[in-house]
């Protein structure tokens, strides 16, 4: 099976076939993401909350980034891998938004990036494709403007920022993103963006119309307690079942049922005789 492509995803939405995007950051899942025939896997910069323990994504790092990138790349074989662009490192210059999207291609091993931006972010992806970079552009929430919105509000609910949504997506298209994530905007705004541009739109929590769908897989997959958005839909939930396999080991290991005489390795009786 070939690698997707940016012509793959493209191929897509002409096709009106749905684009399927998870995020990743270690080699064992991305390994069954790609098995599973996931289109696309991020590295997205949410390991921040689910890898690294922090309260929002503004502290992830591009040396962070790159030492999760090369951990998927290693695993995946057919899906497209996104480096997602951490928090300043494409905000200083062009300069240094090019050289840090470099740095996920010749060091990470990823086939494009995402960055967070509309209108404002033209210029930028351009310098970056200038590069031979390809690039996923990502409007609506977005998690690195945390402190300007004010926390994680729905974007787009009044009429000066629908239509900020719209020309942003539209800015992204003529820049010449290939696809655009639609983040926490409201369903019928994200089907109007999705039929005004060419290029393809993935949604996290803008609703069924979009041409793709990306989720935060530690999400999707039930893998911890606390609060989970209203847009993720748990596919299993995961938790409750390491839980039981924890406590399980623990139990055995202390009762001294585990290790049990299956677990261990044999050696001549003699070869043990003669170490006396």
């Amino acid at each position: 099976m070939a690698r997707i492509s940016t012509a793959t995803i493209r191929e897509k939405k002409l096709k009106n076939e749905k684009i399927t995007m998870l995020t990743a950051y270690d080699y064992s899942m991305a390994a069954m993401v790609d098995e599973a025939g996931i289109d696309m896997i991020l590295v997205g910069d949410s390991l921040g909350n689910v890898v690294l323990g922090y309260e929002n994504t503004l502290s992830v790092t591009m040396n962070d980034m790159i030492h999760h990138s090369r951990a998927v790349t290693r695993a995946a074989r057919n899906a497209m891998v996104v480096g997602d662009m951490p928090f300043l490192s494409y905000h200083v210059s062009v300069k240094e938004a090019v050289r840090n999207a470099g740095r996920f291609i010749q060091e990470g091993g990823c086939q494009a990036v995402k960055l967070e931006g509309g209108a404002e972010r033209v210029n930028t992806i351009k310098a970056i494709l200038d590069a031979q970079i390809p690039v996923v552009g990502h409007i609506g929430l977005t998690p690195q403007s945390v402190n300007q919105f004010g926390g994680f509000k729905i974007q787009g609910k009044d009429l000066e920022s629908a239509k900020k949504l719209v020309n942003d997506a539209k800015a992204l298209e003529s820049s010449g993103a290939f696809c655009v994530v639609l983040e926490g905007v409201p369903t019928v705004l994200a089907k109007k963006v999705t039929e005004e541009i060419s290029i393809p739109t993935i949604g996290i929590g803008a609703g069924q119309y979009c041409d793709g769908q990306v989720l935060v897989i530690n999400d999707m997959l039930g893998m911890f307690k606390g609060h989970i958005p209203k847009f993720v839909k748990k596919f299993t939930n995961l938790e409750p079942l390491i839980m039981e396999a924890l406590k399980g080991y623990k139990s055995e290991v202390e009762a001294g049922t585990f290790p049990a005489e299956e677990h261990g390795y044999t050696m001549k009786e003699e070869v043990l005789e003669r170490l006396y």
